[in-house]
């Protein structure tokens, strides 16, 4: 009785796939969260009669076989990297990639992470750090005595200081762009790692060629849009149901059986 097995990968399956919609509907809010999708393969196939095999001694080919599958499986969990909708702040730090491109983040493990949300502030020694502290690489410092602070789309930030005309610059910040934006790790706090699959950081200015800009007193909100999960979401039950209904009806077939005498 296969039926009992196939239809117990597809409750599986449709379990998993009820995950990654739940975990899109709970970061609705999250600054600049990339919504995720599964992707589904068929699982090998049990062949009782092989396709192309010959059905005589003259030759005959068989133009089809009987083949039998076995189910399915999660293939991939993936990123959707589409532009988020952009919420002004009142915050000087806050900032918005407008078009491709990561934040680089310094890590306190040394490693480099990388991020869309644009939360930023001020630490203790005016260095702008993320959240969590965390330093915006490469680390720039504002002036104590500076009043103001201006962002401008190509990165740079420049500081109006009290009794100065002109406005001094106190670095540049860059953004990190991959070949393969799915291919980064998620490790949580809105961060990601590179990976053999994302391909090495290409980094470069904002506004730059194959860039996004920068937008000053912005933040990038969630791409998750909630009707489309939520058909997403009755689709899955009602196909969970279906597979539930297979290993039901699979139960009375077998009790069918189990009853003859």
């Amino acid at each position: 009785m296969r039926s009992l097995d196939i239809a117990s990968t597809g409750m599986l399956a449709q379990q998993r796939n009820v995950e990654v919609i739940s975990n899109n509907l709970a970061n609705m809010n999250t600054t600049a969260f990339q919504r995720r999708r599964t992707e589904f393969h068929d699982l090998i196939y049990q062949d009782l009669r092989q396709v192309g095999s010959t059905s005589s001694d003259s030759g005959n080919v068989v133009p089809t076989g009987v083949q039998l599958g076995l189910g399915v499986k999660l293939a991939a969990v993936y990123r959707i990297h589409e532009q988020g909708n952009l919420t002004a702040t009142d915050n000087s730090f806050d900032m918005a990639v407008q078009g491709k491109g990561f934040f680089p983040i310094q890590l306190p493990t040394g490693e480099t992470g990388y991020t869309r949300d644009g939360t930023f502030q001020l630490n203790q020694n005016g260095q702008i750090v993320t959240h969590d502290g965390y330093l915006l690489d490469p680390g720039l410092t504002v002036p104590q005595a500076a009043i103001d602070v201006t962002i401008n789309a190509s990165g740079q930030v420049l500081a109006s200081i009290e009794g100065q005309v002109a406005l001094q610059n106190v670095g540049q910040i860059q953004l990190a762009t991959f070949q393969n934006e799915p291919g980064l790790q998620a490790i949580g706090d809105n961060l990601l790692l590179e990976t053999p699959a994302s391909g090495s950081p290409i980094l470069g200015n904002p506004a730059a060629v194959g860039f996004g800009s920068i937008l000053q007193g912005f933040l990038e909100t969630s791409n998750v849009n909630a009707v489309e999960e939520i058909s997403h979401l009755i689709s899955a039950q009602r196909a969970y149901e279906m597979n539930s209904k297979v290993i039901q009806t699979s139960d009375e077939m077998m009790g069918t059986l189990t009853a003859l005498r």
